[in-house]
């Protein structure tokens, strides 16, 4: 077998490499330039949001506004860096704007959900009806509010889930927000035999109302006839609190009310059925 005269052929090689040697050498350069633009960009963008977010908590603002300004910043100055790196590797960066327009329209017509759950969280954002650690119920859902993001809200429910809800679904619909307020109403429906003595039962209750210092004087607590039910003569008894003693004094003075109904020989009725048997001869 002949031997092939590779010679030649690595002699144009070496040529065309010669004669390109400052294209590639820019080409580098320019790709090198890019990617630190894209590191460097980066950190300082992490820097800037970063910086943000520390002049908000300065000023006191919500854990949650803090959150949802930083997460936006971040995002549009990094928009920013890619765009600077593109045009460094001469991609026209003009092109790349009306290319992101482009694409953001169509996008946006794709994502409308999506667009109208950023929108509905700068809302959220501008108006508070609600901050970060309130217990409040939106969308059908009760919990606290752990942050408010840019297309959604996050809780956690007492037993401790996560439950994620759209922006959207929580400006389209009613917001409870139970931590708005210093005090809160605890409601409670008490119901006693109608051979109570209603005047005792009246002075029973109000009695150990009086004896619980979580409960306030001023809104005085409200204990009153609310209605003659079928089986019982039902009581409404609604003591004043502070809103992080809620709980507790609601399940407490429901407690108490019915040890001392007990105590003083006050009959709360439940559900029961009487049979008279008629014997026939």
């Amino acid at each position: 077998m002949a031997d092939v005269d590779l010679a030649p052929n690595l002699s144009k090689l070496e040529h065309w490499f010669t004669n390109n040697s400052d294209l590639f050498l820019q080409y580098g350069v320019n790709i090198i330039s890019a990617v630190l633009i894209l590191f460097v960009g980066n950190i300082i963008v992490k820097m800037v949001a970063g910086s943000v977010a520390k002049i908000l908590k300065k000023k006191e603002m919500d854990q949650a506004v803090v959150d949802f300004v930083h997460t936006l910043v971040r995002y549009l100055l990094f928009v920013i860096v890619l765009v600077a790196a593109l045009g460094r590797i001469g991609v026209q960066t003009a092109s790349v704007v009306a290319v992101i327009g482009a694409a953001g329209l169509a996008v946006g017509l794709a994502l409308q959900g999506s667009l109208s759950n950023f929108a509905a969280g700068v809302l959220i954002v501008a108006f508070r009806p609600f901050k970060s650690g309130d217990y409040v119920e939106i969308g059908g859902v009760a919990g606290s509010v752990e942050s408010i993001q840019i297309f959604q809200t996050i809780l956690v429910t007492p037993d401790n889930k996560m439950v994620v809800v759209p922006n959207g679904g929580v400006i389209g619909g009613p917001i409870t927000n139970y931590s708005r307020h210093e005090t809160r109403r605890v409601d409670h429906v008490i119901g006693v035999s109608y051979s109570a003595d209603l005047k005792k039962t009246k002075a029973v209750i109000t009695q150990i109302l009086e004896d619980d210092a979580r409960v306030l004087k001023s809104p005085a607590p409200t204990v009153g006839v609310v209605a003659l039910a079928d089986s019982s003569v039902n009581f409404v008894v609604r003591p004043w609190c502070n809103t992080a003693d809620y709980w507790d004094v609601y399940f407490d003075t429901l407690q108490a009310i019915k040890e001392g109904l007990d105590k003083e020989g006050i009959e709360i009725p439940f559900p029961q059925m009487d049979v008279h048997l008629n014997k026939a001869d």
